[in-house]
């Protein structure tokens, strides 16, 4: 390692290789090349391809990525067997920049699997990167299970790895075992007392077993490895890998402690994020953080109002530099009035301080029935009049009965010039029930024309907007209302269209005294 390398991190991803192997992670040879391709385009330095010995599917994959790829490095995976390494050579042997990554298992435990002693482990690491090195001259060799492999013969086995001609040596956390300071600390020992380190490079590949994989992979920095092992998003066995995003970004926004530089071009981070999740069939967790959905997302009324004034109060890094647009100040029952008026700005409506009290009732009544009011849900409420001042009619209760035995059932309570009236009407269904109801406890003449009912957000809270028209002598009107329960928003359409048409009576000058209702509760 020179001294212009020593604060360069190379980044080497093994989502093809490591995270594929997530069970149910399985990829296409078209979308191994696809996120290939998006790899090489946002600067990975090594793009560990596939295990080419494990299929001919892989094998193809990881000969076309070689083939196809401009600027990275196409690694290929293979045992400590001469079978192995052939076929990986063959693989990646046509990229401008090939590697051939060859492992073998180091601790006891792995040991006893192929039942070798020590030194005939050592012996055959001592073949098999010989025969790696004469194929090709940029050969990794990794110690599988290197953290809980005994000190002393971790370091014999590294040195032979060396001297066979391996210019990167890689130590994995197989299983998640280690801490940060024992990462920092393995190596370092290593770098300081095997002869030759100074000359190859140091790698850390971590799983996240016990959620440290991103913490021990820079803890491993720290001790002066210069290759990070990582996946998108985390992906890989398990509980997945130190993730790509969460090293290569906090390398960024820490700089001040860690002054490491990398290739990568974040703003292409959410594009390959959302694609290996597609193509993987893993959806990235809502709190993951970079990438997951509420990584730049705000609820809280103080913590948006704070970022309305200041970003910064809350975020450490902008949402461009990973590739999104803008943070998302999401509007849910903890959110304030200076949110809400933000949100509803955005969206074309200037609102004075009293009109904006009347919709923040309305939303936060909405909010506690969503998990989350989506900028289509605002638009529906501004749109909902049913619980404007001054309408002679108004919804108190409605309470409705169905199912496959009829006859369906609707309980109704309404406020008609400030007395309270209730029935309870029969029709066939819900809404024919409820509207059999409204015309009970107010009886009119109007014939409804239209009734539409659209869902405006997503899920199974999604909020329903219902539009009626009524025609009553030739006086037509429209009555709109937004609810998440489908007949409660086809009742407040349905009284928000009659009392349109009162107040289109009155301005008609008709007498509106001889509107007449009844008490039937």
């Amino acid at each position: 390692m020179t001294d212009q390398t020593k604060d360069r991190v190379l980044i080497f991803d093994t989502t093809l290789r490591d995270g594929e192997q997530s069970p149910g992670a399985t990829m296409s040879h078209a979308e191994k090349l696809e996120i290939a391709g998006m790899l090489d385009e946002m600067g990975v330095d090594i793009i560990e391809a596939g295990f080419p010995i494990a299929s001919i599917g892989d094998f193809e994959a990881v000969k076309a990525i070689a083939e196809q790829t401009e600027r990275a490095t196409i690694c290929g995976l293979a045992r400590a067997n001469t079978k192995d390494i052939d076929r990986c050579w063959e693989a990646v042997r046509h990229a401008k920049s090939p590697r051939i990554h060859t492992f073998i298992g180091t601790s006891p435990l792995h040991r006893a699997i192929p039942d070798l002693t020590q030194d005939q482990m050592a012996d055959r690491i001592h073949e098999t990167v010989t025969h790696a090195r004469n194929l090709c001259d940029n050969v990794q060799w990794s110690p599988m299970d290197a953290t809980r492999t005994e000190w002393d013969y971790l370091k014999r086995v590294v040195e032979i790895a060396i001297n066979a001609g391996a210019t990167t040596i890689n130590i994995p956390d197989t299983v998640g075992y280690t801490a940060p300071v024992e990462s920092a600390d393995l190596i370092r020992r290593l770098i300081a007392e095997i002869d030759g380190a100074e000359d190859i490079v140091f790698a850390t590949h971590c799983h996240n077993d016990l959620g440290m994989a991103t913490a021990n992979s820079l803890a491993a920095v720290e001790g002066g490895a210069r290759q990070i092992e990582c996946t998108i998003n985390g992906l890989g066995e398990r509980a997945g890998n130190t993730a790509l995003e969460e090293v290569v970004m906090a390398l960024r926004v820490r700089g001040d402690i860690m002054p490491y530089r990398t290739s990568i071009d974040t703003t292409k981070i959410i594009n390959i994020s959302r694609k290996v999740a597609t193509v993987s069939g893993f959806p990235v967790q809502y709190n993951k953080a970079i990438v997951g959905k509420n990584a730049f997302a705000h609820e809280s009324g103080i913590h948006q109002d704070g970022m309305l004034k200041n970003a910064e109060t809350f975020e450490i890094m902008r949402p461009e530099d990973i590739g999104l647009k803008e943070t998302n100040l999401v509007l849910g029952k903890h959110s304030g009035r200076a949110a809400l008026r933000a949100k509803l700005k955005d969206l074309g409506f200037e609102l004075a301080d009293n009109q904006l009290s009347d919709i923040f009732v309305r939303f936060k009544a909405l909010a506690d029935r969503k998990k989350e009011v989506y900028d289509d849900d605002l638009e529906a409420l501004m749109r909902d009049q049913s619980g404007s001042d001054g309408e002679r009619i108004k919804l108190k209760f409605l309470r409705v009965i169905c199912g496959t035995e009829a006859p369906q059932t609707a309980d109704l309570t309404l406020e008609v010039d400030g007395d309270d009236l209730q029935v309870t009407a029969h029709g066939d269904g819900p809404v024919d029930a409820a509207f059999n109801a409204v015309k009970e406890l107010f009886p009119h003449e109007a014939r409804l024309q239209l009734y539409q009912v659209h869902a405006v957000t997503e899920g199974t809270d999604a909020q329903a907007t219902v539009s009626v028209r009524m025609e009553e002598n030739g006086r037509l009107v429209t009555g709109q209302s937004a609810d998440t329960d489908t007949v409660v928003a086809s009742v407040k359409a349905y009284i928000h269209a009659l009392n349109r048409l009162l107040l289109r009576r009155e301005q008609s000058g008709g007498d509106v005294k001889q509107v007449s209702y009844k008490d039937v509760g």
